[in-house]
Parts: C-alpha cells; sequence; structure tokens
C-alpha cells in the first residue's frame, strides 16, 4: 500500500525544510557565531590578565561609578559582559546562558534604536525653533571638545536628551509590553486574577491626557525636573519598568545622541514628510509603514 505524505500532518518538519526557514538558520548561524566571537574574546582577555579585572570590584556591588575601564587599582563597577562571564566561573550560569543575554543586548537594541533616531529626525526637521536649541547646545560642547564627542560630553547635553526622551515618548520603539501576573491584582473595583496574561499599550499610556497635556504636542520641556517631580513613575515607560526593563536603556540614550548630535551640528533638518501624514506599524518595534524622509541641508562653516 502506498503511503502519502501529507504537509498537514507534518507543519514543523515541512517549516524546517522549507526556503524560509534554510535561510533563518543561516542567519541565525551568523549571528550566534558573532556573538560567539565577542564572549570567547573576552574570555580569552580575562584569562591573560589573570582575571584581575574581574576580581578588582566591590563584591560585583553595582555603584553609580564611571563607565571607564579599570585605570590603576581603582575598584569599578563590572560591564554586562564581565559579570556574566564572572558568574559562569562560580558556575552559576552556563555558556549558552550567556550567549542568551548577549544576543538579547546585541540584536534586540539595533532596530529600536534606529527608530528612535528616525522619529526624533523627524520632529526636530518639523520644529524648528526646537533643532536650533538643539543646535546651539551641541555647537557650545563640540567647540568645548574640539568636535570630539565623549561619554562626558554626551552627557553634558541636557536639552538634546529632554528632546530625545520627548521622542520616545510620542513614538516609543517598543509600542507594548506583556506580562503575566504573579499574583491577584486589583484595579479600582476589578479584579485581575493571577497567572493572566497582560498586554501593557505603552503607546496609549504615553498619550493618556490624564498625565501629559495636550499629549501629541512635541514638548521637551515636560521633562524639566519641576515638570517631573509630581509625575507618576509609570506613566512613562519606554524601556519597560520594573525587574524586567530594558537592560540597554543607558546605552540607548548615549547611542541616541551621538548620533544625531553630530548630524544637527553639519546640517539643518528640513522636512520631506510630515508625522500628521505618516502611517504606523505597530509591530514589535513602532515604524512607519512605509519610508519617510529628511532633508539634510549642510551647514557652512566659517573658515
Amino acid at each position: 500500500m502506498r503511503r502519502i505524505f501529507s504537509p498537514w500532518l507534518f507543519p514543523d518538519l515541512m517549516f524546517a525544510l522549507s526556503p524560509t526557514n534554510r535561510k533563518q538558520t543561516k542567519l541565525l548561524k551568523i549571528l550566534h557565531g558573532f556573538t560567539e566571537k565577542i564572549i570567547k574574546e573576552r574570555k580569552l582577555y580575562h584569562e591573560r590578565t589573570e582575571d584581575r579585572y574581574l576580581k578588582n570590584t566591590e563584591s560585583n556591588t553595582l555603584t553609580e561609578t564611571d563607565d571607564a575601564e579599570v585605570i590603576g587599582i581603582r575598584k569599578k563597577r563590572l560591564a554586562m559582559l564581565d559579570l556574566l562571564i564572572a558568574a559562569s566561573r562560580e558556575n552559576d550560569i552556563t555558556d549558552l546562558d550567556i550567549r542568551e543575554e548577549v544576543d538579547t543586548f546585541m540584536f534586540e537594541g539595533h532596530d529600536t534604536t534606529a527608530m528612535g533616531v528616525c522619529f526624533a529626525l523627524l520632529l526636530l526637521a518639523e520644529h524648528k525653533d526646537i533643532q536650533d536649541r538643539v543646535r546651539t547646545e551641541v555647537n557650545d560642547v563640540m567647540e568645548e571638545t574640539k568636535g570630539n564627542l565623549t561619554m562626558a560630553s554626551l552627557q553634558k547635553l541636557p536639552y538634546l536628551e529632554r528632546c530625545l526622551k520627548e521622542a520616545l515618548r510620542l513614538y516609543p520603539s517598543v509600542p507594548n509590553v506583556s506580562r503575566t501576573l504573579a499574583e491577584d491584582i486589583k484595579c479600582q473595583s476589578y479584579i485581575v486574577p493571577a497567572n493572566v496574561y497582560v498586554n501593557i499599550d505603552i503607546y496609549a499610556v504615553h498619550r493618556d491626557p490624564n498625565f501629559w497635556p495636550n499629549p501629541d504636542v512635541f514638548d521637551p520641556d515636560r521633562f524639566l525636573p519641576d515638570q517631573m517631580q509630581n509625575r507618576h513613575p509609570y506613566c512613562y515607560i519606554p524601556f519597560s519598568a520594573g525587574p524586567r526593563n530594558c537592560i540597554g536603556q543607558r546605552f540607548a540614550m548615549y547611542e541616541l545622541k551621538a548620533m544625531i548630535a553630530p548630524l544637527v551640528h553639519h546640517f539643518y533638518l528640513e522636512p520631506v514628510d510630515y508625522l500628521r501624514n505618516v502611517q504606523l506599524k505597530m509591530d514589535m518595534v513602532t515604524r512607519p509603514a512605509h519610508p519617510v524622509r529628511v532633508k539634510f541641508v549642510p551647514i557652512k562653516k566659517k573658515q
């Protein structure tokens, strides 16, 4: 009797044999290879330095310190990868655990940051007065550092940082996050039971008029210290919140500043596509549903 193979009976097998799966497998191999290379090189570095940088910490206690490399015998906070390697030396985690954490840090951050840059540039292009104020701040820092942006100089851009925070309020890179409740939660007169899967709509939270007057208006001064003082701590959550918040949020802000500051320094931004006409696609990342354009006009520097 002839056997007939039915793809409906073996959908996983059919996907495994499909061109899409083969392409995905190839790409994942490249990504994992890159991550494993980073881990291997860092482990080799610690082996060659006899782990002195892993040991040169205050019992791995997180403290507010500079992110610079160890100088002399000064004690410092370990970088994330070093913390993971230190934990693996104690057999607390495996190499696979390290790779998964590094994968998250390396690859979850690139698309979200790119969209943050995209929407920030669109907003600055549409708001010339705000753009000019950012440029003045950036130019002052550039003059002070002779055109070299460092970690320290990026911290001297508070107005640009407020603009980026406001851009992330209006267009959060991740539009929603999900959680499974560990216990019953009372919401006004309702009880949401434990083990229920809930979705937090970050985009809607950021435009709630109960917390944000004129929520659709781009106003960086919302993030002045006096404006933030009495604000609900969870009405602004572009990087999520709580123990499962984004591990790369500080790095992301440095990335955004490092990319946008030189652009504003060297170019005037002029709108081509206006945000009011941009259709958003709410996927894992907030993105325009179609290409958007900004005009870059070179700034002629005085000789």
